[in-house]
């Protein structure tokens, strides 16, 4: 078991060469050694229109600096890792566009302070994915992460029409998709996946099928397809504000939604999460860790984690985001320890609410005894008020009941409004 070290700062961590005097060191308690890894790379060649995530582009030249920084994060966050990890997932802003050379020392580092031998043996559960824009996928980088070990790549295709990439304002030739997919192919990457968009501005449900076909023709095994959301202080949403076009009308964004399963089941693509289908082996198994509320690590700005409070999830447990700055992140350093926002201690009640709510958008769902004997230790009287909840919503015909509580397609439809039907019930 371990301790993890991590500094707590104010929001506004100070902007010094040091962490603030006022910084303590937190303890997220004791704990099994994480066997997930997140790592976050902020950089962008543009920042979309819809895009919510911390990124940005660097007109000053910064990778260099930011993988100094990463790697004394690597030095302090291994001793909490399991030996072996199982997952390790590289997300953005892009980081396909981190040069080739700084690729090289930031996978060297990972194999020096991290057990990656049931990645590299391809274990059952295990990967090493990496995010990749079409446009910076190249043969040099696909050889340098291949020999990392990275045996997964997440391509950002979002749409295969122009005119939707426009509205989107994500610039890459949909024709790059398939030459990106084919390079990671020709470099032995075998579990490619891509991410597609619906509900854009100006689609139609037909344009929509015609992605979904066009993603399954290149031999896609795993497939995200996500609803456009506006999120708050997006570009997007401002332009949705000031009128400058409308979204899809509610009735096509859902036959939308019921036309992905009906095409992507009939393909051999199960849906095992609310948005994503996989072929059967071929899930994501370091989201699967996020959905079923395993412990992970946390490198880079703006990356989250999550360890539990004791040997099980069931205490709840601590949550954290590195400071989502890259300056604050690359100026604050106890240790080798990122500065850290929005922490949240363990709480037993949140933890089975957590449990919950990304419980029902899976397909293995709830177990329900388990999930109903921590809700009324949690906060009692809970337990009946959820099984009287799935009762009516099995009624209704939007859960199925038994050992597991699983929603129905037509559940699927109303995943976050029921899920926080059932969280309120804790």
């Amino acid at each position: 078991m371990a301790s993890l070290p991590i500094i707590k700062t104010s929001a506004e961590p100070a902007r010094s060469g040091r962490a603030a005097a006022s910084a303590r060191l937190a303890h997220v308690g004791e704990h099994p050694p994480a066997q997930a890894l997140y790592i976050h790379v902020p950089f962008c060649v543009h920042k979309c229109h819809y895009c919510d995530f911390y990124s940005f582009v660097d007109t000053r030249d910064q990778q260099a600096g930011f993988v100094d920084r990463l790697l004394r994060e690597f030095d302090a966050l291994a001793p909490h890792a399991a030996a072996p990890l199982r997952t390790i997932f590289i997300g953005g802003g892009t980081p396909s566009l981190l040069r080739v050379d700084l690729w090289s020392r930031l996978l060297a580092r990972l194999e020096q302070r991290f057990d990656l031998s049931l990645i590299r043996r391809r274990e059952p559960g295990t990967e090493f994915t990496v995010e990749c824009n079409p446009e910076s996928t190249s043969d040099e980088l696909l050889a340098v992460l291949v020999a990392g070990g990275v045996n997964r790549v997440s391509i950002g295709a979002q749409s295969f029409d122009s005119r939707h990439l426009k509205t989107l304002e994500r610039w890459h030739d949909p024709e790059n998709v398939a030459r990106a997919l084919d390079r990671a192919r020709a470099a032995g990457i075998q579990r490619r996946s891509l991410d597609l968009i619906f509900g854009v501005p100006g689609q139609s449900l037909d344009d929509w099928e015609t992605d979904l076909r066009t993603a399954l023709a290149l031999g896609t095994t795993h497939l995200s397809c996500y609803a456009l959301t506006y999120e708050p202080n997006t570009a997007m949403t401002v332009r949705l504000r000031k009128g400058e076009f409308e979204p899809v009308d509610e009735d096509i964004e859902t036959a939308m939604f019921l036309r992905t399963v009906e095409i992507l089941r009939a393909a051999g693509l199960q849906r095992y999460e609310v948005s994503n289908f996989a072929v059967p082996g071929h899930e994501s198994q370091h989201n699967l860790a996020y959905w079923r509320q395993d412990q992970w690590l946390a490198a880079g700005p703006s990356a989250s984690g999550h360890l539990w409070a004791g040997p099980t999830p069931r205490a709840g447990g601590q949550r954290w985001k590195n400071v989502p700055r890259l300056p604050d992140y690359l100026a604050i350093d106890d240790a080798g320890f990122a500065p850290m926002t929005d922490h949240e201690g363990p709480d037993p009640a949140r933890a089975v609410q957590e449990r919950i709510m990304t419980g029902l958008r899976l397909a293995e769902g709830l177990d329900a005894a388990g999930i109903m004997a921590d809700a009324e230790a949690a906060a009692p009287g809970s337990a009946a008020r959820l099984q009287a909840l799935a009762k009516r919503t099995s009624d209704e015909g939007e859960m199925t009941l038994g050992e597991r509580w699983t929603l129905t397609d037509a559940g699927y439809l109303l995943a976050d409004r029921l899920a926080g039907r059932f969280m309120a019930c804790v």
